[in-house]
């Protein structure tokens, strides 16, 4: 049952976001009725219905479905903005709060995915529900899109992009309700309602630490994957240090590099034969995936354990995103002064700023539409244990949306 189904609720949608989970795997061979995001999936088919707004499904994966709706303008050759939301959540191992039971207190709400970025996709449903009924004109259409899998790989990001560059079989549904290019993107992620018009992007892939397994009663019989992945390691972590330095001053942080997860052996009286490390190394607009993929590779390959090393191709790869927020596309203005000035409506001051982080705007971005990052929360609360928004950012972050359209320009 739908809580919020066609309400401006702020609390009430969001609710309905969180109960619902949404749990990305992150490339894990897992499986449960948390993880995928088929359940938001649906209750997004189910409101934009009750609502009587033009949408569709563009299937990605099995189990993995964009949603993408429509609000037409009110005023003849109007441009089109694209507002998206991701529907996915990290995991929720660790968590110190029920993860997918809302909870309300002190002006906040708990729960997975409340700040990262359940949040801003609430702000944008509600924006839409007031904008249906706003008796303004509205300047522009908006085309919703609620993409899968940005956690991990943004490939929800990329098959939306496939709509309008004709690269999406199956897809005409969905292609029918975005039309054609956007003219700009809003992409909600938790941004303090500042406005992020430059971030950084990633590469990230496996490297495959071999060894020979035998009883470690004989170790000497055998060649341990571990020792080796200590030296990767150790390798990474000099690089890691070193980038800390470069680029001093640049409004993203300096470039960066991380191992997030490493898994080997399979008992303590066994000399492992295999260690899987995953690597992180972050970009800065402008720099290439490449050249910073190939320079961690060659730091790798000068240590004693090279032959053993296998480098897997990435598994994301997604330039940053450069600053064209100001490039003028939207009535002669720019997105990024659209937004200000919309906050300044609302009696807030949206500043821009750039962020450390990646989002599905760097893939937009390349795919020529200027997008920026906006919406409710603080970043430093999104993946936490007890994972929460401030409710009042929610509200506000949709009165902005609301005079992002229907506003004097």
């Amino acid at each position: 049952m739908l809580g919020a189904q066609g309400t401006d609720d702020v609390v009430a949608t969001l609710a309905d976001l969180v109960r619902r989970p949404s749990v990305n795997p992150m490339g894990r061979e897992v499986a449960g009725p948390e993880y995928l995001e088929r359940r938001v999936g649906d209750y997004l088919a189910q409101r934009f219905t009750v609502a009587t707004l033009p949408w569709a499904r563009q299937t990605v994966a099995p189990g993995r479905d964009n949603i993408v709706a429509r609000l037409e303008a009110t005023v003849p050759d109007a441009p089109t903005l694209l507002w998206d939301a991701h529907q996915d959540t990290v995991p929720v191992e660790g968590m110190t709060i029920d993860p997918f039971t809302p909870v309300v207190r002190d002006g906040r709400l708990y729960g997975r995915g409340a700040c990262d970025v359940k949040g801003g996709m609430a702000a944008m449903l509600v924006a839409i529900d007031r904008l249906r009924r706003d008796p303004r004109p509205r300047r522009f259409t908006v085309v919703f899109s609620a993409t899968i899998n940005e956690e991990f790989g943004f490939s929800g990001a990329r098959a939306l992009v496939s709509l309008w560059e004709g690269g999406a079989p199956g897809g005409d549904a969905a292609r029918a309700i975005v039309g054609g290019r956007p003219a700009a993107a809003v992409v909600a992620e938790p941004t303090d309602l500042t406005v992020v018009t430059t971030h950084k992007g990633a590469v990230r892939w496996r490297v495959l630490v071999h060894g020979r397994s035998c009883h470690s009663a004989f170790p000497e019989q055998g060649e341990n994957a571990i020792y080796h992945a200590g030296r990767v390691i150790l390798a990474v972590e000099r690089l890691a240090l070193e980038l800390r330095s470069r680029f001093p001053g640049h409004p993203c942080g300096p470039p960066s590099l991380s191992l997030g997860t490493i898994r080997g052996g399979v008992g303590v009286n066994l000399v492992p034969d295999r260690v899987t490390l995953e690597i992180d190394r972050r970009l800065l607009p402008g720099e290439s995936a490449e050249e910073a993929r190939r320079e961690v590779i060659d730091a790798i390959a000068a240590t004693p354990s090279s032959e053993w090393i296998e480098h897997q191709a990435p598994f994301l790869q997604s330039v940053g995103l450069p600053d064209e927020s100001e490039r003028p596309v939207l009535a002669g203005r720019s997105p990024g002064d659209l937004m200000r000035r919309a906050a300044a409506a609302t009696g807030r001051i949206a500043r821009s700023t750039a962020a450390r982080y990646g989002t599905n705007a760097s893939v937009l971005g390349a795919a020529g539409v200027p997008a920026l990052v906006f919406g409710p929360g603080s970043i430093l609360q999104a993946h936490t244990a007890d994972e929460w928004i401030d409710l009042s950012e929610v509200e506000a972050a949709a009165a902005i949306l609301v005079e992002l359209v229907v506003g004097t320009a």
